[in-house]
């Protein structure tokens, strides 16, 4: 179902300081206003930011002039980014689909946690999904999926000594999505709702022990300053980036405009997000640890604790018992069925449907 104004007007920023942002920027109906991820992190900074303002206007020689912000500078949160799009406040957005997941409960079975321990099994499983979460998208947003793409696995920072799975019980932890909060909560420990950007503070105060995200994002924002253990784990999954265009805006264009976006887009933003990946979670790794060469900047000292098999056959089972029953419950028959033929099929999981 389309989102409506009234939807709309729940978010933190009004319609009318939305449009400021962009305002004065269009000069065609070949305008794009465009807003990407966080600001502060690499996925804007080396690949949105570069594609929509450079590489989209050039290689179109200037038949789409494009206006770009993020959400993080327009002062809106990640939840905001597609009820705004669906409503056609802006024309493209991206953001991580794990914000979206209030408004779409089946959208959480994009980013399952500690199903790829790489990114060629992640990209298998987005693209197993990726027909699922275009319906869904369009649907719940009144939007067309251009491209999915990942940030590194969602890793644990803690700033006490951990060096097991089990001794995450009893911690408080900041989830990096729902699916991850729901498997912290299974573990035992306590999942704890806080932004990426308050994170080290909370940190800092004792409000929580442990933060989920990834390696490059808390190297990026200076979590190693604040934290101690680096726990490689996949526990959140690869937090998905998902960039999707308005719908109506997409139908306005004609067919040679829509190829052409959709080509740019694959070609040269989504392939080469994918095909880094793996490189820049071990980079990402050494860089934190010492344990390698890290050619980003300074290298840090924190412990390297990985994973052992025992810690990922306990943690498979709390997801298969647990957390995955309780997101069916929420997601409804209709999209777990649909998992099940997709995603369920590459990573060998069926979830049980009710009623069957």
């Amino acid at each position: 179902m389309t989102m409506t104004k009234q939807n709309i007007f729940k978010t933190s920023i009004p319609y009318a300081l939305v449009g400021a942002f962009f305002a004065g920027n269009a000069i065609a109906d070949e305008s794009l206003s465009v807003v990407g991820s966080w600001s502060s992190l690499p996925l804007y900074k080396q690949y949105e930011q570069t594609f929509w303002t450079k590489t989209l206007p050039a290689d179109s020689k200037n038949e789409f002039s494009v206006s770009m912000t993020t959400h993080d500078q327009m002062g809106i949160s990640g939840g905001d980014v597609f009820r705004m799009l669906g409503d056609g406040v802006f024309d493209v957005g991206m953001t991580v689909g794990d914000y979206a997941v209030a408004d779409a409960p089946a959208l959480e079975g994009l980013d399952v946690p500690l199903l790829a321990n790489n990114a060629e099994q992640a990209h298998k499983m987005v693209n197993a999904a990726r027909p699922m979460v275009e319906k869904i998208y369009e649907t719940a947003f009144n939007s067309k999926v251009l491209a999915i793409v990942p940030y590194p696995p969602q890793v644990v920072f803690c700033k006490a000594p951990v060096s097991s799975l089990a001794d995450l019980a009893g911690l408080k932890i900041r989830a990096s999505g729902r699916m991850t909060a729901k498997f912290l909560d299974a573990l035992g420990a306590q999942s704890v709702n806080i932004g990426f950007g308050e994170v080290p503070g909370a940190l800092q105060r004792g409000v929580i022990d442990c933060a989920v995200t990834g390696a490059g994002s808390g190297y990026s924002a200076g979590w190693w300053e604040v934290t101690t253990s680096l726990m490689t784990i996949p526990l959140g999954g690869w937090d998905p980036v998902i960039t999707a265009i308005n719908l109506d805006k997409w139908d306005d264009l004609s067919t040679e405009q829509q190829n052409f976006i959709q080509e740019e887009v694959t070609t040269k933003f989504e392939k080469p997000v994918w095909a880094a990946a793996q490189g820049d979670l071990d980079q990402d790794v050494a860089c934190l640890t010492g344990n390698g060469e890290c050619s980003k900047g300074a290298s840090h000292n924190m412990t390297l604790v990985e994973p052992s098999e025992a810690d990922l056959a306990y943690a498979k089972t709390i997801l298969i018992e647990k957390v995955l029953p309780d997101w069916a419950d929420r997601a409804g028959s209709h999209w777990v069925k649909r998992w099940n033929d997709s995603v369920g099929k590459v990573v060998g999981i069926q979830v049980a449907v009710k009623g069957e």
